[in-house]
Parts: C-alpha cells; structure tokens; sequence
C-alpha cells in the first residue's frame, strides 16, 4: 500500500537535494517519477527544482487552484508512476493535501513531499499543518544552528541583514533571506516576550 509521506525541516537542510537523490535512484532503475513545486517559486527557473548544491530537475508547477489528484491520475493513464514528489510542500492548500492522499490511497502511488513546517514567525504554514495531522510518515531533516544545535526554526532578514518580525507570511527567498536556528537562538533575535 502507498503512502503519503511529509519530509519537514528548516531552510538550507537539504529538503531538496534528498528529493532529487530520491528520484533520480527511481528513474535510475527505469521507473518513472513525477515531480512538483510551487509555481511562484522560479528561484532554480520556471518549473525547475533546484538545490543548492547545483542539483536541478524539470518538475510540473502546481497553483493553489490545481486538483493533484486529478493530474496525477491523468498522468497514470500515460503510464504507470512509482513515485510522486513535491518540492516545497509547505504551500500546498490543505485541499491539495487531501488529493495527494488520495494518490497514494487510491492510485497506489507513493507520494513524498518536502518541505518547511513553519514560516520566519514560528506559525505552521497550512500545507505543513494539513500534512502534519494526516501524512502517513514524518521525517524530520535535520541541520544545525550557529551553535552546534538542532535548528527547527527561521528567521526573515532584510538586505542589511536586520531580522523582520512582521510580513507576508510567504516570500520566496534562500540563504540572502532566511537563517535557520535552534528555538532558543531564534527566541532570542526575534526578541520575543515569554506568554503571561
């Protein structure tokens, strides 16, 4: 039986070079892989995953009005599928959460997706949440904070480097934009209050 697998982690973990190995290790066994990303996010080129460490792939990009399941299904009658990938998953709409479910329930295809868990203000993005109530495997990617600890959170800077507390909570960006810490540091340069 398929399932539906969520790989979650802060920016600059490797979400997106694990993907590509992932698939490239399909396609180099003749098996055919299907990939996905967010269409607003053009920073490896237009319908293109890219990471950091130079490694690129063609991938279909999805909008937020797209059914996945539907596509996917009418891609399988092309041919079969053995596995499904989406690059950052964290701007799926809960709606397309439920479809790439149903990929992996009803067309038995396996479907893993990468992504963050929470934006630069410590809130889950809806995609991530969606994924984190109903995935069938959680996968945590780790990387590290300047202090040697597990970093589980990111923080939004601006071109001088000076953190942004308030803000969209999606503007698509990489290392010139986004550092990665472990809570404590991060509590610490959002200069955050303890609750009452």
């Amino acid at each position: 039986m398929a399932k539906l697998y969520f790989s979650y982690s802060t920016m600059n973990a490797g979400k997106s070079t694990l993907l590509l190995q992932a698939s490239y290790n399909y396609r180099e066994r003749g098996m055919r892989t299907v990939l996905f990303i967010a269409a607003f996010d053009d920073r490896g080129g237009a319908g293109r995953i890219a990471s950091r460490i130079g490694l690129d792939c063609e991938a279909i990009p999805f909008r937020p009005e797209d059914d996945l399941f539907q596509s996917l299904e009418n891609l399988k009658a092309e041919g079969e599928i053995a596995c499904a990938f989406v690059d950052e998953a964290q701007f799926l709409t809960e709606s397309q959460v439920w479809q790439l479910a149903r990929v992996a329930d009803r067309l038995n295809v396996p479907v893993m997706t990468y992504g963050l868990r929470t934006d630069f203000r410590g809130k889950l993005f809806p995609g991530s949440a969606a994924l984190l109530a109903i995935a069938d495997e959680l996968r945590e990617v780790r990387t590290i904070c300047h202090c040697g600890r597990k970093a589980t959170m990111v923080v939004r800077v601006n071109d001088e480097g000076r953190v942004i507390r308030e803000g969209a909570q999606i503007e698509v960006g990489g290392n010139e934009k986004y550092v990665s810490y472990c809570r404590r540091h991060w509590d610490d340069v959002m200069g955050r209050e303890a609750p009452d």
